[in-house]
């Protein structure tokens, strides 16, 4: 049988999650301990609702224990970073069995501050955790940078997967031949590109999963900035319109649900904030999303609410995870539960 990535919703056997450690990201100890503490808080919201498991860095599992609740499993393997969702495996099924997905990860695109050393070799750390095979795929490519509805369907953008920094000389065919031949999907949604502040110095170029999200069959939540004054207002009307005049691999027409950005729009060194309520985590029996001390939380929360009404909405402050570079959904990884 084919594999297949399953969608978000569909039941978890557990998260995955990379600890914060020593690195250009957090930049002095301060740093370090916020970004700790608002990873803590992700890791012990979705521990509500099924196991986790965090990968420490060699050396700072005890940082990890002080932090984490004793139920929250925590193992030691050598890490660059900690977005986990990026450099963590994708996994597939095929209805009886469980597989991993490891793409090739080069830093975002090599990115001047960035390492990899370690990072590239993590998925096939959580596979063999996860007691699974492994299958490469050739394509650089990151978790945050695809999603799908678990019936056919992936969304894409074109700065990351066709961008030069990651796959210079493939065409949009030959990724799509890839993504299709690892997920199990059919179709290939594209969005032109991500939010402004995503192209800065810890951006990813484009990642898909803080613009546009599957939320249901047929069913896309999206990002929408109301404000004019901010870049993003234009790019996201665009992208609501590209997005309704799509059909899924089943031929239904998407249904777009818009969810506005916060208000805030520059963070405190003046730059254009992509903060956005996409990037959220959707658990069993719950769903982690993203807050920002804002009017708009509750607005995202209920539309959250409506959308998944048979789980739990979690809000938890996630603006440390945005200096950082990205956000709940970022730090998070599931692994699909196989019936067996």
């Amino acid at each position: 049988m084919t594999f297949r990535m399953p969608a978000e919703w569909a039941p978890h056997e557990r998260t995955w999650m990379a600890w914060p450690g020593p690195n250009p990201t957090f930049a002095d100890d301060g740093e370090l301990a916020e970004a700790r503490a608002a990873w803590a808080a992700v890791a012990r919201a979705v521990r509500r609702f099924e196991p986790v498991t965090v990968i420490a860095g060699t050396g700072h599992s005890a940082s990890a224990r002080d932090l984490l609740s004793p139920d929250i499993e925590v193992v030691e393997r050598d890490l660059d970073d900690a977005w986990m969702r990026d450099i963590g495996p994708t996994f597939v099924t095929d209805g009886s069995r469980l597989a991993a997905v490891d793409w090739v990860f080069n830093g975002w695109g090599a990115a001047d501050w960035a390492r990899w050393e370690h990072d590239s070799k993590i998925a096939r750390h959580v596979a063999d955790l996860a007691d699974v095979p492994v299958h490469a795929s050739p394509l650089v490519n990151e978790g945050g940078a695809i999603h799908v509805d678990g019936e056919g369907t992936v969304l894409l953008t074109d700065t990351v997967q066709l961008g030069p920094e990651r796959n210079p000389g493939w065409t949009r065919q030959q990724v799509e031949n890839e993504i299709h031949a690892r997920l199990g999907t059919t179709k290939a949604i594209w969005l032109p590109r991500g939010l402004t502040g995503d192209y800065g110095m810890y951006g990813t170029r484009g990642h898909v999963d803080i613009v546009a999200a599957f939320a249901g069959p047929g069913v896309v939540v999206t990002h929408t900035q109301p404000d004019p004054a901010h870049p993003d207002h234009e790019i996201c009307k665009a992208n609501v319109e590209l997005l309704k005049s799509q059909t899924d691999a089943r031929g239904r027409r998407i249904e777009v649900v818009e969810v506005p950005a916060p208000t805030v729009l520059r963070d405190e060194d003046g730059e254009w904030v992509d903060y956005s309520y996409i990037n959220h985590y959707v658990c069993n029996g719950g769903v982690v999303l993203c807050a920002f001390d804002d009017p708009r939380d509750e607005i995202a929360a209920g539309i959250f609410r409506r959308l998944y009404p048979d789980r739990t909405v979690t809000l938890v402050d996630a603006r440390t995870i945005f200096a950082g570079g990205g956000g709940i959904h970022c730090i998070t990884q599931q692994q699909p539960q196989v019936c067996v």
